[in-house]
């Protein structure tokens, strides 16, 4: 191999059009604007044309109906309260984190809070979920949440998910949901990862992942960037960056069906065509 060929990290980093802090800046600025956003929804934000989500500006009905086409159930929506719902996500990480009493659970990129109250749920009184979020006005959002659902064993701290403000081996199993595509280092969030879990834990993770060369019209728009499409990796991008932060029993395994709701993101664009949703586990060795 040439000394010039670019690692898995640096591919991945690489991957959108615009610069590590534009990248930041983009996604920060969209999520906080749907934290602080005035609709029943609470996600009315002005979009561009390359990327829409299905479910901005849309009722809580209809944010319940595309829940469901990600996999969650009407039991989990009716489970917590309205508003911590967003519709932001691309899969239900909670369905295959297999979850038990007492376990510590993190979930990088909580939003409004909705998997880490499911989480809350599964693992009963004595465990604990912690959410850890970029965007100071969604940490708000789902701290006021917290006493809606009575979720006392769940709080929220402010932080990047590829600098977690969380302790060495303190987690049992780390969720999030449709996140990591957003992050400009991947390799740096993986380590983190391995680092804040216990010997045996485990990621268990919805997100959507490259199927086909990203155009780059829309590798280079912060919409599409901060819209979960430009900043996708491929699946051996990823197996890569997990065996490389230490992961053992690593699966990406894609959601075909994910088309139907991916094809709703744009109104000018084929996404589906680029990226499709992944269910991605890996384990850290005893």
């Amino acid at each position: 191999m040439s000394d010039n060929t670019p690692s898995s990290q640096d591919q991945s980093s690489s991957r959108t059009g615009l610069s590590e802090r534009e990248q930041r800046d983009a996604v920060r600025n969209r999520y906080s604007a749907i934290a602080q956003a005035e609709s029943e929804s609470g996600c009315c934000e002005p979009q561009s044309s390359a990327t829409t989500s299905s479910s901005c500006c849309d009722d809580s009905d209809a944010i319940a109906s595309d829940s469901e086409q990600l996999g969650y159930t009407t039991d989990d929506i009716d489970a917590v309260t309205e508003g911590a719902d967003m519709g932001l996500g691309c899969g239900n990480p909670t369905a295959i984190a297999s979850l038990e009493h007492g376990h510590t659970v993190l979930d990088l990129g909580s939003g409004g809070g909705f998997d880490c109250f499911l989480a809350a749920q599964e693992i009963g009184p004595e465990g604990h979920v912690i959410g850890v979020d970029m965007t100071p006005e969604m940490v708000e959002r789902a701290r006021e949440n917290i006493e809606k659902n009575d979720a006392a064993n769940v709080e929220f701290r402010l932080g990047e998910i590829e600098h977690l403000p969380i302790a060495d081996e303190t987690i049992d199993v780390i969720i999030s949901n449709c996140v990591i595509n957003l992050s400009p280092d991947k390799s740096q969030v993986f380590t983190e990862a391995y680092r804040v879990l216990r010997p045996g834990g485990r990621l268990a993770i919805s997100d959507v992942v490259m199927t086909a060369e990203i155009p780059e019209e829309l590798r280079a728009d912060p919409e599409s960037v901060s819209g979960c499409v430009a900043g996708a990796a491929s699946i051996s991008d990823l197996e890569s960056l997990l065996g490389e932060a230490g992961f053992e029993e690593v699966t990406v395994d894609p959601k075909d069906d994910s088309h139907e709701f991916i094809r709703e993101w744009s109104a000018d664009h084929d996404l589906e065509e680029y990226i499709v949703s992944a269910t991605i586990e890996g384990r850290k060795p005893e």
